[in-house]
């Protein structure tokens, strides 16, 4: 089943559940311009870019906030642990096509940033 927007944009399949109301043709609208957007390799690798550092930064301001605070080191340490492992469980427990989605490589960009800002800051600690 096509469907033609008002701005020429085509919906090819839509969910049995979701209603053909405007504001659900006008989400469909962006999120297929959207991704035909981040089809293009250098916007989706400035966007992976971003989420790495974006992960780096969040490294930095965890490290900083829970080591000033200096209460629940161990029970903060052990929920990034559980949320880096979650981040790999999500993408290493796809297939190699599934991974090049964009919502998951940016997630691993993210997780990776993150894990290099904390080693980061374990060296200027240790230095």
């Amino acid at each position: 089943m096509q469907q033609t927007l008002g701005v020429g944009i085509q919906i090819i399949e839509r969910p049995l559940f979701m209603q053909n109301t405007r504001l659900n043709n006008l989400f469909a609208a962006i999120a297929i311009t959207l991704g035909q957007w981040f089809f293009n390799p250098w916007r989706r690798l400035s966007l992976l870019i971003i989420s790495f550092l974006f992960g780096f930064f969040l490294g930095s301001l965890v490290s900083t906030t829970s080591g000033q605070k200096g209460e629940l080191d161990i029970v903060v340490a052990g929920i990034f642990v559980l949320l880096t492992e979650i981040a790999s469980r999500i993408f290493y427990g796809r297939s190699p096509v599934m991974r090049h989605v964009l919502w998951v490589e940016s997630l691993n960009f993210l997780k990776v940033g993150f894990i290099y800002s904390l080693f980061v800051e374990a060296m200027k600690l240790g230095s």
